[in-house]
């Protein structure tokens, strides 16, 4: 397996953790939520050395999608994920930002390629899962390795809470039985990147995170007060 890197590179207001991931012998990367700012991000590759090859996107939302499109055009790159499920938020990112007080801080997208569960990603020679995580949103995925122990969960799941359900189409039924029946299931030692704020583990979440952890009998809950 090739050896990867990982830059952590926090863009737009909302503070969302856009990933570098890269490939230590080809420095082939991947870009995972380019939420906004695409000069700073590509730049950040140039300056690295980094040859961007795709985005790949965990759902559609203006501050994770945002950027992909400047940065699709000016790299000639391809746009893979999320589920078909979330084109309307993708047709919306414009609107959204404006909405925001941000007018051209991100712009509409329609990816080359949706992502099914099951599916894969690669990245040099080492192969990424796709799961279809809904709740958050009806076409979320969430991407992940378990050799190299990481999953880049979106808004999914945070350190201490989970993702927002008042959005239109989300369930917080759904968002439990995601994180419970599609994340759990990986292993209590995957250390995940979340959308906002710190990494941590699935197995930390388990043990004290307030609407999932193992001890917390889950039924539907009603709108979550996650993150974003």
């Amino acid at each position: 397996m090739s050896q990867l890197d990982l830059r952590l590179i926090p863009v737009t207001p909302f503070q969302q953790n856009c990933s570098l991931l890269w490939d230590t012998d080809t420095m082939e990367g991947v870009l995972v939520d380019p939420g906004g700012e695409p000069e700073k991000l590509m730049n950040t590759a140039k300056e690295l050395g980094i040859d961007i090859k795709e985005i790949w996107l965990t759902h559609g939302h203006l501050d994770h999608a945002g950027g992909a499109e400047d940065i699709r055009k000016a790299l000639n790159i391809p746009v893979i994920g999320p589920h078909k499920e979330d084109q309307f938020w993708m047709d919306t990112i414009e609107q959204s930002w404006s909405q925001y007080g941000h007018a051209g801080m991100g712009k509409n997208i329609i990816p080359d390629r949706y992502l099914e569960d099951g599916e894969t990603l690669t990245l040099g020679g080492t192969e990424f899962g796709v799961l279809h995580t809904p709740g958050h949103t009806p076409g979320h995925v969430v991407i992940y390795n378990k050799n190299l122990k990481i999953a880049f969960v979106g808004d999914v799941l945070f350190r201490g809470s989970v993702g927002r359900t008042d959005f239109p189409k989300s369930n917080p039924q759904q968002l439990i039985d995601s994180i419970k029946t599609k994340l759990w299931p990986l292993g209590h030692d995957i250390r995940f990147i979340p959308g906002h704020g710190p990494m941590s583990t699935f197995g930390a979440e388990r043990k004290d995170n307030p609407f999932v952890a193992d001890h917390i009998s889950n039924g539907p809950t009603g709108n979550t007060s996650g993150v974003m």
